[in-house]
């Protein structure tokens, strides 16, 4: 059990309910085009898909932790706040982390394939973009859009996956999902601007300054709020959902209230407890809302 928490914490497996979520709104929204619901009864079909997508979105994510981890074990080892981290402190070896790496991938590819050979086929590209992030600090600072245009494949392929095609409300959730996420690591990456500065590393706090990294950091999520209420009428999502969205907009304000140039010791509060509430809030809502305006949710 002790070995099994080592690899959930190295993967930090807690955060995947940033973008579990949104994966989950793309699965209910594109169910009437799925045809995984007979009668008004999800069969075998449905929990199969289900399943299957979870597994795919755990996988995927999983090997990218572990890849981070591995691409950047000489950079944590000499940065005071990662040095404790698993590989740096010996908790997990290289070839150990390695071996997670690669089975997280299989079972990615092959629940990919199990869903559809198309899904199947484009597994690579979503696997290259999301190990790829890694490597992007030493030349862009853009690397924390790579990031969220990483994770936002989520909703994006959940539709694929469910209808063989990309609605437009699925691309906006995608975009909405890269601009929160990307936001986000704009505010977390502030606790290492000097330490970037110093290994020559690129991000937007180092590159730009801190005030300025966290003025691009509230445009992002700001822009964020509008995909999702873009995504939400171009689905025709109910008004139950916008007041679930009106709140996703407080949370956002009381995370940008905390973080200032002078109160960076607050990103971690603002990251893992108010960050962490924005995605369930919104799947929450347009739960809420499917079981008030649709019998099927009853």
């Amino acid at each position: 059990m002790n070995g099994i928490a080592t690899y959930l914490r190295m993967i930090k497996f807690s955060h995947t309910i940033f973008a579990l979520p949104f994966a989950g709104i793309a699965f209910i929204q594109a169910l009437p085009a799925s045809q995984l619901i007979s009668n008004g009864v999800p069969g075998f079909a449905f929990y199969r898909m289900l399943v299957l997508v979870i597994v795919c979105m755990v996988s995927l994510r999983s090997a990218a932790m572990g890849f981070n981890r591995l691409a950047d074990r000489n950079i944590d080892a000499v940065n005071p706040r990662t040095r404790m981290r698993e590989i740096p402190s010996g908790a997990l070896s290289v070839s150990a982390v390695r071996s997670f790496v690669i089975i997280s991938l299989v079972l990615f590819v092959v629940a990919a394939f199990a869903i559809s050979t198309t899904c199947g086929l484009l597994s690579p590209i979503a696997a290259g973009l999301v190990l790829g992030y890694s490597y992007t600090k030493r030349f862009t600072w853009l690397c924390h859009f790579v990031l969220g245009t990483a994770i936002g494949q989520a909703p994006a392929a959940t539709a694929l996956a469910m209808t063989g095609s990309i609605p437009l409300s699925a691309l906006a959730w995608s975009g909405g999902l890269a601009l929160y996420i990307g936001g986000f690591d704009i505010l977390y990456a502030c606790q290492d601007a000097e330490f970037d500065r110093s290994q020559k590393l690129h991000s937007i706090p180092s590159r730009f300054g801190i005030p300025t990294a966290l003025w691009i950091a509230r445009i992002s999520h700001i822009l964020a709020l509008c995909l999702f209420a873009f995504a939400a009428i171009s689905s025709q999502t109910g008004l139950v959902f916008f007041a679930f969205l009106f709140c996703t907009g407080i949370l956002f304000l009381v995370e940008h209230a905390l973080v200032r140039p002078n109160r960076l010791e607050k990103i971690p509060i603002a990251f893992f407890n108010v960050n962490a509430s924005i995605s369930t809030v919104l799947f929450a809502g347009l739960l809420v809302d499917l079981w008030i305006r649709i019998p099927f949710f009853h």
